[in-house]
Protein backbone atom coordinates (compact mmCIF):
# COMPACT_ATOMS: atom_id res chain seq x y z
CA UNK A 1 0.00 0.00 0.00
CA UNK A 2 1.40 3.25 -0.81
CA UNK A 3 0.27 6.69 0.61
CA UNK A 4 0.62 10.21 -1.08
CA UNK A 5 0.43 13.61 1.09
CA UNK A 6 -0.09 16.57 -0.71
CA UNK A 7 0.14 20.27 0.04
CA UNK A 8 2.38 19.70 3.29
CA UNK A 9 4.26 22.67 4.74
CA UNK A 10 7.21 20.15 5.56
CA UNK A 11 9.26 20.85 8.60
CA UNK A 12 12.78 19.50 9.15
CA UNK A 13 15.23 19.95 12.47
CA UNK A 14 18.00 21.51 10.64
CA UNK A 15 16.41 23.62 7.65
CA UNK A 16 14.74 26.95 7.86
CA UNK A 17 11.95 25.43 6.10
CA UNK A 18 8.66 25.70 5.70
CA UNK A 19 9.04 28.28 3.45
CA UNK A 20 6.24 30.64 3.03
CA UNK A 21 4.20 29.20 0.51
CA UNK A 22 5.88 26.17 -0.67
CA UNK A 23 3.97 23.14 -0.51
CA UNK A 24 5.79 19.58 -0.68
CA UNK A 25 4.69 16.00 -1.08
CA UNK A 26 5.14 13.13 0.52
CA UNK A 27 4.72 9.29 -1.03
CA UNK A 28 5.14 6.83 1.62
CA UNK A 29 5.61 3.03 0.87
CA UNK A 30 6.06 0.38 2.94
CA UNK A 31 5.66 3.06 6.17
CA UNK A 32 8.71 4.78 4.75
CA UNK A 33 8.90 8.24 2.79
CA UNK A 34 10.47 7.28 -1.10
CA UNK A 35 9.66 10.73 -2.38
CA UNK A 36 9.61 14.44 -0.87
CA UNK A 37 8.94 17.12 -3.79
CA UNK A 38 6.39 19.22 -5.47
CA UNK A 39 3.80 17.90 -7.91
CA UNK A 40 3.73 14.09 -7.54
CA UNK A 41 1.03 12.67 -9.53
CA UNK A 42 -2.15 11.64 -7.39
CA UNK A 43 -1.06 7.95 -9.72
CA UNK A 44 1.79 7.22 -7.66
CA UNK A 45 -0.49 6.48 -4.59
CA UNK A 46 -3.27 4.00 -3.78
CA UNK A 47 -4.51 6.66 -1.14
CA UNK A 48 -4.14 10.70 -1.46
CA UNK A 49 -4.68 12.94 1.35
CA UNK A 50 -4.59 16.32 1.35
CA UNK A 51 -2.56 18.43 3.88
CA UNK A 52 -4.32 21.44 2.74
CA UNK A 53 -1.29 23.57 3.78
CA UNK A 54 -0.96 22.39 7.15
CA UNK A 55 2.63 21.72 8.75
CA UNK A 56 3.86 18.64 8.61
CA UNK A 57 6.02 17.73 11.52
CA UNK A 58 7.98 14.71 12.14
CA UNK A 59 6.44 12.25 14.59
CA UNK A 60 6.80 13.40 17.82
CA UNK A 61 9.14 11.05 19.79
CA UNK A 62 8.33 11.18 23.48
CA UNK A 63 10.76 10.05 25.30
CA UNK A 64 9.55 10.62 28.90
CA UNK A 65 5.91 8.21 29.34
CA UNK A 66 4.56 5.78 32.32
CA UNK A 67 2.18 3.16 31.08
CA UNK A 68 1.14 0.81 33.80
CA UNK A 69 2.26 3.25 36.82
CA UNK A 70 -1.53 3.46 38.07
CA UNK A 71 -3.57 1.37 35.75
CA UNK A 72 -3.28 -1.90 34.11
CA UNK A 73 0.00 -1.90 31.77
CA UNK A 74 -2.33 -3.64 28.78
CA UNK A 75 -5.17 -0.88 28.91
CA UNK A 76 -2.89 2.06 29.36
CA UNK A 77 -0.92 0.90 26.33
CA UNK A 78 -4.08 1.29 24.31
CA UNK A 79 -6.10 3.89 25.92
CA UNK A 80 -2.76 6.26 26.28
CA UNK A 81 -1.28 5.64 23.09
CA UNK A 82 -5.00 6.89 21.69
CA UNK A 83 -3.67 10.35 23.63
CA UNK A 84 -0.48 10.46 22.38
CA UNK A 85 -1.49 10.59 18.29
CA UNK A 86 -3.97 13.77 19.29
CA UNK A 87 -0.68 15.17 20.51
CA UNK A 88 1.09 14.24 17.30
CA UNK A 89 3.43 11.52 19.60
CA UNK A 90 3.91 8.69 17.39
CA UNK A 91 6.78 6.47 19.19
CA UNK A 92 6.24 6.51 23.03
CA UNK A 93 9.09 5.33 25.21
CA UNK A 94 7.90 4.39 28.60
CA UNK A 95 9.84 3.68 32.16
CA UNK A 96 9.18 0.44 33.52
CA UNK A 97 10.68 -0.68 36.72
CA UNK A 98 10.30 -3.80 39.55
CA UNK A 99 8.84 -3.07 42.87
CA UNK A 100 5.09 -1.19 44.01
CA UNK A 101 3.22 0.42 40.83
CA UNK A 102 3.96 -0.71 37.37
CA UNK A 103 3.99 -4.30 37.22
CA UNK A 104 3.77 -4.90 41.48
CA UNK A 105 6.57 -7.22 41.36
CA UNK A 106 10.19 -8.31 42.32
CA UNK A 107 12.88 -10.36 40.36
CA UNK A 108 14.52 -10.17 37.45
CA UNK A 109 13.80 -8.79 34.70
CA UNK A 110 14.43 -11.77 32.76
CA UNK A 111 11.43 -12.82 34.28
CA UNK A 112 9.73 -9.26 34.60
CA UNK A 113 10.24 -7.99 30.96
CA UNK A 114 8.91 -10.30 28.60
CA UNK A 115 5.57 -9.65 30.75
CA UNK A 116 6.16 -6.55 30.37
CA UNK A 117 6.33 -6.99 26.08
CA UNK A 118 3.02 -9.61 26.67
CA UNK A 119 1.09 -7.14 28.32
CA UNK A 120 1.69 -4.37 25.45
CA UNK A 121 2.27 -6.42 22.86
CA UNK A 122 -1.09 -5.57 19.92
CA UNK A 123 -2.33 -2.58 22.01
CA UNK A 124 -0.89 0.80 21.03
CA UNK A 125 -1.28 3.04 18.38
CA UNK A 126 2.06 4.57 18.53
CA UNK A 127 5.19 2.69 17.93
CA UNK A 128 6.78 1.70 21.67
CA UNK A 129 9.96 1.16 23.76
CA UNK A 130 10.84 1.07 27.30
CA UNK A 131 13.52 2.51 29.29
CA UNK A 132 14.70 0.08 32.44
CA UNK A 133 15.36 1.16 35.77
CA UNK A 134 17.94 -1.44 37.36
CA UNK A 135 16.47 -1.69 41.03
CA UNK A 136 18.85 -4.50 42.28
CA UNK A 137 22.55 -5.96 42.02
CA UNK A 138 20.64 -9.00 39.86
CA UNK A 139 19.40 -6.27 37.47
CA UNK A 140 22.94 -3.70 36.91
CA UNK A 141 24.17 -8.13 36.20
CA UNK A 142 21.47 -7.98 33.81
CA UNK A 143 22.03 -4.93 31.47
CA UNK A 144 24.31 -6.86 28.62
CA UNK A 145 21.72 -9.21 28.45
CA UNK A 146 18.76 -6.47 28.18
CA UNK A 147 20.84 -4.73 25.52
CA UNK A 148 21.65 -7.58 23.55
CA UNK A 149 18.45 -9.35 23.61
CA UNK A 150 15.85 -6.91 24.00
CA UNK A 151 17.13 -3.73 22.81
CA UNK A 152 16.60 -2.04 25.76
CA UNK A 153 19.58 0.92 25.27
CA UNK A 154 18.48 2.86 27.77
CA UNK A 155 18.02 2.97 31.62
CA UNK A 156 16.99 5.11 34.66
CA UNK A 157 17.46 6.20 38.13
CA UNK A 158 15.45 7.73 40.77
CA UNK A 159 17.19 9.37 43.21
CA UNK A 160 14.59 10.38 45.65
CA UNK A 161 13.81 6.70 46.51
CA UNK A 162 16.45 7.13 48.92
CA UNK A 163 14.04 7.61 51.49
CA UNK A 164 11.36 8.74 49.94
CA UNK A 165 8.13 7.11 48.25
CA UNK A 166 6.17 7.74 44.92
CA UNK A 167 3.76 10.37 46.83
CA UNK A 168 5.83 11.22 49.46
CA UNK A 169 7.26 9.77 53.17
CA UNK A 170 8.17 6.00 52.46
CA UNK A 171 8.11 3.95 55.46
CA UNK A 172 9.71 0.65 54.37
CA UNK A 173 12.09 1.56 51.47
CA UNK A 174 12.34 -2.37 50.74
CA UNK A 175 9.00 -3.06 50.80
CA UNK A 176 7.99 -0.09 48.23
CA UNK A 177 10.62 -1.14 45.80
CA UNK A 178 10.37 -4.82 46.32
CA UNK A 179 14.54 -4.98 46.46
CA UNK A 180 16.28 -8.09 48.02
CA UNK A 181 16.58 -8.03 51.92
CA UNK A 182 19.69 -6.58 52.91
CA UNK A 183 20.39 -4.64 49.60
CA UNK A 184 19.42 -0.71 49.79
CA UNK A 185 18.67 1.35 46.63
CA UNK A 186 20.67 4.70 47.76
CA UNK A 187 24.01 6.78 46.45
CA UNK A 188 26.00 3.21 46.69
CA UNK A 189 23.56 1.95 44.23
CA UNK A 190 23.15 4.86 42.11
CA UNK A 191 27.28 4.61 41.19
CA UNK A 192 26.98 0.65 40.69
CA UNK A 193 24.54 1.15 38.12
CA UNK A 194 26.48 3.47 36.35
CA UNK A 195 29.16 1.07 36.81
CA UNK A 196 27.46 -1.56 35.20
CA UNK A 197 26.06 0.63 32.51
CA UNK A 198 29.46 1.78 31.12
CA UNK A 199 30.74 -1.63 31.64
CA UNK A 200 28.14 -2.62 29.17
CA UNK A 201 29.26 0.27 26.98
CA UNK A 202 32.23 -1.11 26.44
CA UNK A 203 31.23 -4.64 26.34
CA UNK A 204 28.97 -3.99 23.43
CA UNK A 205 30.83 -0.81 21.54
CA UNK A 206 28.55 -0.93 18.34
CA UNK A 207 26.15 0.29 20.59
CA UNK A 208 27.65 2.27 23.02
CA UNK A 209 26.26 5.82 21.40
CA UNK A 210 22.75 4.68 22.20
CA UNK A 211 23.17 3.05 25.25
CA UNK A 212 22.81 6.16 27.96
CA UNK A 213 21.60 6.57 31.70
CA UNK A 214 18.39 8.85 32.93
CA UNK A 215 18.02 10.32 36.73
CA UNK A 216 15.11 11.68 38.54
CA UNK A 217 17.12 14.52 40.25
CA UNK A 218 15.75 15.15 43.50
CA UNK A 219 17.25 14.61 46.84
CA UNK A 220 15.32 12.40 49.73
CA UNK A 221 17.09 14.03 52.60
CA UNK A 222 15.82 17.52 51.68
CA UNK A 223 12.95 16.99 50.23
CA UNK A 224 11.76 14.22 53.69
CA UNK A 225 13.06 17.21 55.64
CA UNK A 226 11.14 20.43 54.15
CA UNK A 227 8.15 18.15 53.94
CA UNK A 228 7.66 18.04 57.40
CA UNK A 229 8.34 21.80 57.69
CA UNK A 230 5.12 22.82 55.15
CA UNK A 231 3.25 20.73 56.52
CA UNK A 232 3.95 21.98 60.47
CA UNK A 233 4.17 25.55 59.41
CA UNK A 234 0.71 24.98 57.79
CA UNK A 235 1.22 28.73 55.84
CA UNK A 236 0.90 26.94 52.53
CA UNK A 237 -1.76 24.77 50.31
CA UNK A 238 -1.96 23.25 47.36
CA UNK A 239 0.56 22.68 44.98
CA UNK A 240 2.17 25.74 46.45
CA UNK A 241 2.77 23.87 49.32
CA UNK A 242 4.17 20.76 47.63
CA UNK A 243 6.14 22.63 45.37
CA UNK A 244 7.65 24.17 48.95
CA UNK A 245 7.88 20.27 49.80
CA UNK A 246 10.75 19.58 47.13
CA UNK A 247 12.39 22.79 46.84
CA UNK A 248 13.89 23.59 43.99
CA UNK A 249 17.28 23.12 45.47
CA UNK A 250 16.88 19.77 45.80
CA UNK A 251 16.78 18.80 42.47
CA UNK A 252 19.96 21.23 42.18
CA UNK A 253 21.72 19.01 44.31
CA UNK A 254 20.87 16.16 42.92
CA UNK A 255 21.99 17.34 39.65
CA UNK A 256 25.42 18.04 41.17
CA UNK A 257 25.50 14.64 42.76
CA UNK A 258 24.76 12.60 39.60
CA UNK A 259 27.33 14.51 37.33
CA UNK A 260 30.39 13.92 40.28
CA UNK A 261 28.77 10.22 39.46
CA UNK A 262 28.81 10.43 35.82
CA UNK A 263 32.42 11.91 36.26
CA UNK A 264 33.56 8.93 38.68
CA UNK A 265 32.31 6.15 36.92
CA UNK A 266 33.42 7.62 33.62
CA UNK A 267 29.89 7.03 31.89
CA UNK A 268 29.37 9.69 29.61
CA UNK A 269 25.45 9.60 28.72
CA UNK A 270 23.81 11.24 30.71
CA UNK A 271 20.13 12.87 30.55
CA UNK A 272 18.68 14.82 33.31
CA UNK A 273 14.92 14.73 33.27
CA UNK A 274 12.18 17.24 33.86
CA UNK A 275 14.42 19.85 35.03
CA UNK A 276 11.71 22.05 36.43
CA UNK A 277 13.47 25.02 37.89
CA UNK A 278 15.77 27.90 37.86
CA UNK A 279 18.24 26.56 40.30
CA UNK A 280 18.10 23.03 38.68
CA UNK A 281 18.63 24.51 35.31
CA UNK A 282 22.03 26.59 36.89
CA UNK A 283 23.01 23.51 38.39
CA UNK A 284 22.83 21.26 34.96
CA UNK A 285 24.91 24.26 33.45
CA UNK A 286 27.72 24.44 36.19
CA UNK A 287 27.80 20.50 35.67
CA UNK A 288 28.39 20.38 32.31
CA UNK A 289 30.54 23.70 32.63
CA UNK A 290 32.66 21.26 35.11
CA UNK A 291 32.52 18.10 33.15
CA UNK A 292 33.07 18.75 29.22
CA UNK A 293 33.58 14.92 28.96
CA UNK A 294 30.08 14.15 29.61
CA UNK A 295 27.60 14.59 27.02
CA UNK A 296 24.81 15.95 29.02
CA UNK A 297 21.14 16.22 27.81
CA UNK A 298 18.59 17.98 29.48
CA UNK A 299 15.02 17.13 29.46
CA UNK A 300 12.16 19.62 30.27
CA UNK A 301 7.93 18.66 30.14
CA UNK A 302 5.17 20.55 28.13
CA UNK A 303 3.16 20.74 31.78
CA UNK A 304 6.53 22.51 33.17
CA UNK A 305 6.43 24.75 30.12
CA UNK A 306 3.17 25.21 30.09
CA UNK A 307 1.50 25.26 33.77
CA UNK A 308 2.84 27.00 37.48
CA UNK A 309 1.15 26.67 40.48
CA UNK A 310 -1.34 29.42 39.97
CA UNK A 311 -2.40 28.76 36.85
CA UNK A 312 -3.05 24.89 36.97
CA UNK A 313 -6.04 23.42 37.07
CA UNK A 314 -6.24 22.10 40.99
CA UNK A 315 -4.57 19.65 42.86
CA UNK A 316 -4.22 17.35 39.72
CA UNK A 317 -1.51 19.65 38.78
CA UNK A 318 0.78 17.23 41.72
CA UNK A 319 3.66 15.99 39.90
CA UNK A 320 7.33 14.85 40.09
CA UNK A 321 9.24 17.34 40.43
CA UNK A 322 6.33 19.68 41.20
CA UNK A 323 4.66 22.48 38.87
CA UNK A 324 6.43 25.47 40.40
CA UNK A 325 6.08 29.61 40.30
CA UNK A 326 5.79 31.25 37.40
CA UNK A 327 9.45 32.67 37.49
CA UNK A 328 10.64 28.84 36.94
CA UNK A 329 8.33 28.32 34.16
CA UNK A 330 10.04 31.75 32.71
CA UNK A 331 13.58 30.37 33.53
CA UNK A 332 12.68 27.00 31.53
CA UNK A 333 11.68 29.31 28.50
CA UNK A 334 14.94 31.37 28.88
CA UNK A 335 16.79 28.45 28.62
CA UNK A 336 15.10 26.77 26.17
CA UNK A 337 14.73 29.19 23.72
CA UNK A 338 19.07 30.08 24.50
CA UNK A 339 19.32 26.31 23.01
CA UNK A 340 19.73 24.70 26.28
CA UNK A 341 17.32 22.31 26.86
CA UNK A 342 17.84 18.92 24.19
CA UNK A 343 14.24 18.37 24.46
CA UNK A 344 10.41 18.47 25.23
CA UNK A 345 8.43 15.62 26.48
CA UNK A 346 4.92 14.98 28.27
CA UNK A 347 5.98 12.89 31.34
CA UNK A 348 2.32 11.68 30.82
CA UNK A 349 1.17 9.22 33.78
CA UNK A 350 -2.69 8.53 33.80
CA UNK A 351 -4.21 8.64 37.14
CA UNK A 352 -8.19 8.33 36.87
CA UNK A 353 -9.64 10.42 39.47
CA UNK A 354 -10.66 8.15 42.08
CA UNK A 355 -6.99 6.68 42.30
CA UNK A 356 -5.58 10.40 42.45
CA UNK A 357 -7.72 11.39 45.11
CA UNK A 358 -8.24 7.96 46.93
CA UNK A 359 -7.97 9.23 50.10
CA UNK A 360 -8.83 13.23 50.78
CA UNK A 361 -9.72 15.58 47.93
CA UNK A 362 -8.47 18.74 49.68
CA UNK A 363 -5.02 17.43 50.61
CA UNK A 364 -2.03 17.72 48.26
CA UNK A 365 0.33 15.55 50.38
CA UNK A 366 -2.37 12.53 50.21
CA UNK A 367 -3.26 13.04 46.41
CA UNK A 368 -1.11 10.40 44.24
CA UNK A 369 1.67 12.20 41.89
CA UNK A 370 1.49 12.56 37.97
CA UNK A 371 -0.92 13.09 35.15
CA UNK A 372 -1.51 12.88 31.34
CA UNK A 373 -0.70 15.23 29.68
CA UNK A 374 0.87 13.44 25.84
CA UNK A 375 -2.17 15.42 24.17
CA UNK A 376 -0.80 18.65 24.17
CA UNK A 377 2.72 17.95 23.92
CA UNK A 378 3.05 19.40 20.15
CA UNK A 379 0.53 21.20 20.40
CA UNK A 380 1.03 23.37 23.61
CA UNK A 381 5.03 23.93 22.42
CA UNK A 382 3.89 25.36 19.14
CA UNK A 383 0.82 27.23 20.38
CA UNK A 384 3.52 28.82 23.54
CA UNK A 385 6.75 28.54 21.45
CA UNK A 386 5.74 30.44 18.80
CA UNK A 387 4.64 33.07 20.77
CA UNK A 388 7.92 33.48 22.25
CA UNK A 389 9.64 33.44 18.92
CA UNK A 390 10.50 29.37 18.50
CA UNK A 391 11.26 28.54 15.36
CA UNK A 392 9.80 25.54 13.61
CA UNK A 393 12.89 23.33 12.87
CA UNK A 394 13.52 23.73 16.88
CA UNK A 395 10.41 22.53 17.78
CA UNK A 396 11.05 20.06 15.35
CA UNK A 397 14.19 19.04 17.15
CA UNK A 398 12.90 18.87 20.13
CA UNK A 399 10.01 16.65 19.68
CA UNK A 400 11.50 14.66 17.28
CA UNK A 401 15.34 14.56 16.29
CA UNK A 402 17.09 15.10 19.59
CA UNK A 403 15.19 12.24 21.28
CA UNK A 404 15.58 9.45 18.56
CA UNK A 405 19.45 10.51 17.84
CA UNK A 406 19.76 10.02 22.16
CA UNK A 407 17.89 7.21 22.56
CA UNK A 408 18.76 4.82 19.77
CA UNK A 409 16.12 5.59 16.74
CA UNK A 410 17.85 6.91 13.95
CA UNK A 411 15.52 5.77 11.85
CA UNK A 412 13.13 7.84 13.00
CA UNK A 413 12.90 11.69 14.10
CA UNK A 414 13.28 13.14 10.81
CA UNK A 415 11.05 13.19 7.09
CA UNK A 416 13.49 12.20 4.86
CA UNK A 417 13.61 9.59 1.96
CA UNK A 418 14.18 5.91 3.85
CA UNK A 419 12.75 7.35 7.35
CA UNK A 420 9.91 5.69 9.11
CA UNK A 421 6.85 7.74 7.49
CA UNK A 422 5.80 9.22 11.09
CA UNK A 423 4.47 12.68 10.59
CA UNK A 424 2.35 15.15 12.94
CA UNK A 425 -0.01 17.61 10.37
CA UNK A 426 -0.76 20.81 12.51
CA UNK A 427 -2.96 23.68 11.68
CA UNK A 428 -1.40 26.61 13.41
CA UNK A 429 -4.32 28.62 13.51
CA UNK A 430 -6.56 26.73 15.19
CA UNK A 431 -7.62 28.08 18.73
CA UNK A 432 -9.25 25.73 20.85
CA UNK A 433 -9.77 25.52 24.75
CA UNK A 434 -8.56 22.10 26.46
CA UNK A 435 -11.29 20.25 27.92
CA UNK A 436 -10.44 16.57 29.50
CA UNK A 437 -13.50 15.24 27.98
CA UNK A 438 -12.29 16.08 24.29
CA UNK A 439 -9.19 13.83 25.21
CA UNK A 440 -9.07 10.11 24.52
CA UNK A 441 -7.18 9.58 27.85
CA UNK A 442 -9.35 7.52 30.71
CA UNK A 443 -7.92 10.42 33.23
CA UNK A 444 -11.20 12.59 33.46
CA UNK A 445 -9.30 15.53 34.63
CA UNK A 446 -6.43 17.78 33.20
CA UNK A 447 -4.29 20.24 35.03
CA UNK A 448 -4.25 22.11 31.90
CA UNK A 449 -8.07 22.76 32.09
CA UNK A 450 -9.58 25.88 30.42
CA UNK A 451 -5.97 26.43 28.68
CA UNK A 452 -6.08 28.12 25.27
CA UNK A 453 -4.14 26.93 22.64
CA UNK A 454 -3.15 28.56 19.45
CA UNK A 455 -2.39 25.25 17.33
CA UNK A 456 -4.16 21.85 17.27
CA UNK A 457 -2.80 18.27 15.46
CA UNK A 458 -4.92 17.34 12.59
CA UNK A 459 -3.84 14.17 11.51
CA UNK A 460 -1.01 11.67 12.91
CA UNK A 461 0.17 9.00 10.62
CA UNK A 462 2.74 5.90 12.64
CA UNK A 463 4.77 4.46 9.47
CA UNK A 464 2.58 6.05 6.91
CA UNK A 465 -0.65 4.29 8.77
CA UNK A 466 -3.44 7.35 9.54
CA UNK A 467 -4.61 6.63 13.01
CA UNK A 468 -5.71 10.23 13.40
CA UNK A 469 -7.79 11.66 10.94
CA UNK A 470 -9.17 15.27 11.07
CA UNK A 471 -8.82 15.27 14.89
CA UNK A 472 -10.43 11.62 15.69
CA UNK A 473 -8.72 8.28 16.01
CA UNK A 474 -8.62 6.27 13.49
CA UNK A 475 -8.26 2.55 12.32
CA UNK A 476 -6.80 0.04 14.70
CA UNK A 477 -3.83 -0.12 17.04
CA UNK A 478 -0.76 0.20 14.38
CA UNK A 479 2.31 0.24 17.03
CA UNK A 480 5.70 -2.21 16.82
CA UNK A 481 7.95 -2.83 19.70
CA UNK A 482 11.01 -0.80 19.07
CA UNK A 483 14.40 -3.19 19.48
CA UNK A 484 16.65 -0.59 19.72
CA UNK A 485 18.99 0.47 17.83
CA UNK A 486 16.38 0.49 15.67
CA UNK A 487 17.15 2.26 12.06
Amino acid sequence: MSTLITNARVVRPGADAPEDGELLDLLIEDGKFIRIEAGISADAADTVIDAAGKIAFPGVVDAHQHWGIYNPLGEDAETESRACVQGGVTTSLSYMRTGQYYMNTGGSYADVFPKVLEATEGRPYVDYAYHLAPMSKEHIAEIPSLIADHGVTSFKIFMFYGSHGLHGRSVDQSEFLMTPEGERYDLAHFEFVMRGIQAAREQLGDKAEHISLSLHCETAEIMSAYTKIVEEEGTLQGLAAYSASRPPHSEGLAVTIAAFLADETQLPNINLLHLSSRKAMTAAMRMAKAFPHVNFRREVTIGHLLADIETAYGLGGKVNPPLRPRDDVEALWEHLLAGDIDWVVSDHACCKDEKKFAEDRGDIFAAKSGFGGAEYLLPGLVSEGRKRGLSWRRIAELTSLNPASRYGLPGKGDIAVGMDADIALVDPDHTWTVRPEDSESTQEYTPFEGFELGAKVTDTFVRGQRVLADGSVSGSPAGRYLHRPYK
